[in-house]
């Protein structure tokens, strides 16, 4: 039997996002002071889109009836060695969620909480695209660490970052839809 219940697990979850999210403000406000703009708004979307996530799980756990924990807010770095360290920061935590994440469908599953690891499918399928854009994010930096408004114009020319609302995501607590 699990050691602790989905909820539990899942209001930790919570608080990992909420941290996510503000990483990802410390890499921005590193960028925007580096005068990098649009490493910065990458960033400060990341950091919206983290936020995001924790707002779905409340949700989420607000819909079944369950208790919702919010976490403290942690100082997050604002200083990095390079303008590569963010990014490999950013690849780094993104494999760590999807681990987390892949560890609450194991615990939805061993627990048989069945509408649990129905919201989580979501979250599995964000995950890959998640890592795989860092990754590509993080090659296009490091290969132009010496000029970063040549990583600045890839932002640009691919649009990274900016993709449309997935209308198969989860409702987020607050939210309009």
């Amino acid at each position: 039997m699990a050691e602790k219940s989905f909820a539990d697990a899942l209001n930790e979850q919570i608080a990992n996002e909420f941290a996510a999210s503000q990483q990802y403000v410390g890499a921005a406000v590193y960028y925007d002071a580096e005068t990098l703009p649009r490493l910065a708004a990458f960033f400060y979307r990341q950091a919206l889109e983290e936020r995001e996530h924790a707002m779905m799980m409340i949700q989420y756990l607000l819909d079944v009836g369950e208790g919702v924990h919010i976490p403290d807010i942690k100082a997050q770095e604002t200083t990095y060695s390079d303008g590569s360290a963010p990014v490999r920061m950013a690849l780094e935590q993104e494999k760590r969620v999807s681990d987390e994440i892949f560890a609450l469908f194991e615990l939805a599953r061993e627990v048989k909480d069945y509408r649990a690891e129905q919201f989580l499918q979501w979250f599995v399928k964000e995950q890959v695209e998640e890592v795989a854009l860092m990754g590509d994010l993080l090659n296009v930096v490091e290969r132009s660490k010496e000029n970063l408004l040549l990583a600045e114009d890839y932002i640009a020319r691919e649009n990274l970052g900016e993709e449309s609302s997935d209308p198969t995501a989860p409702p987020m607590a607050g939210g309009a839809g």
